[in-house]
């Protein structure tokens, strides 16, 4: 058993190290730059570089900037006017884990517009680590309404609210074949299944950014434009996944071309209109034996999820031959050091171009000349960033408030509240009134 497991691993490593000598050489080929993948990362930044471990780099202050590195921190890079940066802000499977949200990648770009595509379970807690103020973040395209591709609307929307958006929240998604099926109903019955949080903040908080905009569009359009604004074009065509109503989208902006596949089975509409696009990010989903093996799946059940309503990684290495991408990008699928080396090995066995496998907070930064991958470091501890317009205060009349039961039940700490109104008044040079003794909220 033990010389069994001792080959396993070594093949595993042959693998894996077959497939980073093949992703160098393309990379070399061209012009493409990456960081490894973070379960094979160096533990010391030198060693990865190429240097022994402690060892000081040439014409490096040792109080200075070091340039060029490979991590990005966000709210500290400037985009070029020319140049398109992509966040995967949730890369895993439909099942949540610490280490991936479900689907969601962040385009910006260099006019400054921001574009979420998905906002999977999970999401909005990766979308806040990037430290974009809120009332940028307006505009998500959903390819269809699996709880992983959209559960993280409403954290979003109302979040959203709380950390400073003071514009509409714009959605666009696709129609089904009854209207039951369709964006529009989804966002309409989300809006009413938070009836009462919404009539709570009422009068609480300014409420601009609870207007939520909805944009259906008819799920079997080809190549149809849904989005023109600011130079800007993103056009939807049908995927195949589960029922009829999925889409995936094309952006295009500056010469750059951006596909985002949401899920799908390899289809003739992505073929013909994703052809050798700048960054491609199409699902890659895990292998039906590790769908058995890792997930308790009958096989029957996992050959079906894995191939016919999924693209597994040897047709989605299918599809990037045919499509000649600058980079494809797989996603969704648990990106572990142990399943990475087969995933790479099922694509490499279709497809020879540069190829990465996201994981959460990857960044592409993409220009004509190059694309860049890396790893970004995030701050667990952040806090909203401020609004880009003055704050709106909710006004106190629109207030729903509580009935006489519950107001009866209060139990007000007059001289903390008085010495709280007191504190903050004089700290801020405003004279808001101190609630009577039964009458606030």
């Amino acid at each position: 058993m033990v010389r069994i497991r001792i080959l396993a691993v070594g093949i595993v490593c042959v693998a894996a190290s077959a497939s980073a000598y093949e992703l160098g050489r393309h990379d070399r080929e061209t012009g493409v730059q990456r960081t490894i993948a973070p379960s094979l990362y160096a533990a010391d930044a030198n060693t990865y570089m190429g240097f022994e471990a402690g060892t000081i780099l040439p014409e490096q202050a040792p109080v200075g900037i070091v340039e060029l590195r490979d991590v990005y921190y966000p709210g500290t890079e400037d985009l070029a006017p020319d140049e398109m940066r992509v966040i995967a802000c949730g890369t895993g499977m439909p099942n949540a884990r610490p280490k991936q949200a479900a689907a969601c990648f962040l385009v910006e770009l260099g006019n400054g517009d921001k574009f979420i595509f998905d906002i999977g379970l999970g999401s909005a807690e990766r979308i806040s680590a990037m430290k974009i103020p809120y009332d940028y973040l307006d505009k998500v395209f959903i390819g269809h309404l699996h709880a992983d591709h959209m559960g993280d609307l409403d954290a979003l929307w109302v979040g959203g609210v709380i950390a400073n958006r003071q514009r509409p929240l714009r959605v666009w998604g696709p129609s089904g074949t009854e209207d039951r099926l369709g964006i529009r109903h989804a966002v309409d019955h989300m809006k009413e299944m938070y009836a009462w949080d919404y009539a709570s903040r009422l009068g609480n908080i300014g409420l601009a950014g609870l207007v939520i905009e909805v944009n259906e569009f008819d799920y079997r359009g080809v190549n149809q434009v849904i989005y023109e604004e600011n130079g800007v074009t993103i056009t939807s065509i049908p995927a195949i996944h589960a029922l009829d109503g999925p889409v995936s989208f094309i952006l295009k902006w500056n010469d750059l071309k951006f596909a985002f596949s949401s899920d799908t089975y390899p289809n003739s509409w992505w073929i013909e209109y994703v052809q050798n696009a700048d960054l491609v990010i199409h699902e890659c989903f895990a292998t039906p034996e590790m769908l058995v093996e890792k997930q308790n799946f009958p096989v029957r059940d996992a050959l079906n999820v894995g191939t016919q309503v999924h693209t597994s990684p040897a047709q989605f290495g299918k599809v990037m031959s045919a499509t000649q991408p600058r980079m494809a990008v797989g996603y969704h699928v648990f990106n572990d050091f142990d399943t990475q080396p087969l995933i790479l090995a099922d694509i490499r066995s279709t497809y020879s171009g540069p190829v990465a496998l996201a994981t959460d907070y990857m960044v592409f930064n993409v220009t004509k000349e190059e694309i860049r991958v890396r790893m970004a470091a995030i701050d667990e501890d952040i806090w909203p960033p401020p609004p880009t317009t003055a704050k709106l205060p909710g006004n106190p009349a629109d207030r729903v408030g509580f009935s006489p039961f519950i107001a009866g039940g209060r139990e007000v700490y007059q001289d903390i509240i008085d010495d709280l109104y007191s504190r903050v008044n004089e700290r801020y040079g405003t004279d808001v009134p101190v609630p009577g003794a039964r009458g606030g909220n």
